[in-house]
């Protein structure tokens, strides 16, 4: 493997919704047994990847990781970053406090690699105690970083003011570079902070076939069919174009990926092989190919359920 090949292999992190509940739209197989919830683990592990995506409201996501990390041995090297519930009592450190130290038992691990606010809207009470509370749990030694997911660039840019606050994760991907243009992958590398990418995939919609959608999800067909085009046209497959355009277009920011299978693990590790994923000139031509996509398209909360 050559040097850069393991470079961006290091930027990868590996989804856990998937193994904790049923989970994407393109979802097929359903959710895991624990033998193969483990297979997926091991091959992340295997391929290099050494970071875990996951939440307190990931089903039994934490417990599962904890079981296979014990079983791998890996539980003293791997790196976790979950998110609190957001059905805690953000003003009750005592039930913060116990939530994560409920996650560490869960993981079977001393620390946390990162612990997230779930919902954005949290970051209005940052200054209202909240931020003390986190960053009492980091002096504690309970957590390395602190962050938040969100799915706004207004909150991005939030989080970004506060100098505490050392992870965002954000939904991005070939259609959706809403946070690009708001700045926040240029703001983050100069203030050095870390982007999580998650939904690359856009929960599984893009690597579905445009002439086989169901009916709640037609209003995908036009977009869909551009991407399938243009993945055609550079003779690359979906997932090629997809992580690709996420790994060249945001250079300094983190990948997160699901998956259901092992296969799918070994699938999109397979891509990074070839030592130039994507050429500037696709990334140039995604980018003003799906240069206006709708809300209703880009946020999985507006879909018809």
């Amino acid at each position: 493997m050559s040097e850069m090949n393991q470079t961006i292999k290091n930027r990868l992190v590996l989804g856990t919704a998937q193994i904790g509940m049923q989970y994407g739209i393109a979802n097929k197989t359903g959710q895991p047994d624990s033998i193969n919830a483990e297979t997926i683990i091991r091959e992340a592990w295997n391929g290099g990847i050494q970071e875990f995506d996951t939440a307190q409201a990931y089903g039994e996501s934490e417990k599962v990781l904890g079981n296979a990390f014990d079983n791998l041995n890996i539980k003293h090297s791997a790196k976790v970053i979950t998110k609190f519930s957001p059905n805690l009592n953000h003003d009750d450190e005592n039930e913060m406090r116990n939530s994560i130290l409920t996650s560490l038992n869960n993981l079977g691990i001393d620390k946390l690699h990162g612990i997230l606010l779930h919902k954005e809207e949290y970051l209005n009470y940052w200054h209202e105690g909240l931020g003390d509370t986190l960053i009492g749990f980091r002096s504690e030694g309970l957590v390395e970083h602190l962050g938040v997911s969100v799915s706004n660039p207004e909150f991005a840019k939030m989080a970004l003011e506060e100098e505490d606050i050392t992870i965002i994760q954000v939904p991005s991907n070939i259609l959706d570079r809403r946070f690009e243009r708001a700045g926040i992958f240029n703001k983050a590398e100069e203030k050095k902070k870390t982007i999580y990418i998650r939904s690359i995939f856009l929960q599984g919609l893009l690597l579905l076939n445009p002439d086989k959608l169901s009916e709640s999800i037609q209003f995908t067909h036009n977009v869909l069919k551009k991407f399938n085009m243009l993945a055609d046209q550079c003779g690359i497959s979906k997932q090629q174009l997809a992580i690709g355009f996420v790994i060249e277009a945001y250079p300094a920011a983190k990948i997160v990926f699901g998956a259901e299978t092992s296969q799918q693990v070994k699938s999109n590790l397979s891509i990074l092989e070839s030592t130039d994923i994507l050429t500037d000139d696709i990334v140039d031509e995604a980018r003003n190919l799906f240069n206006d996509v709708g809300d209703n398209i880009l946020n999985p909360a507006l879909w018809p359920k």
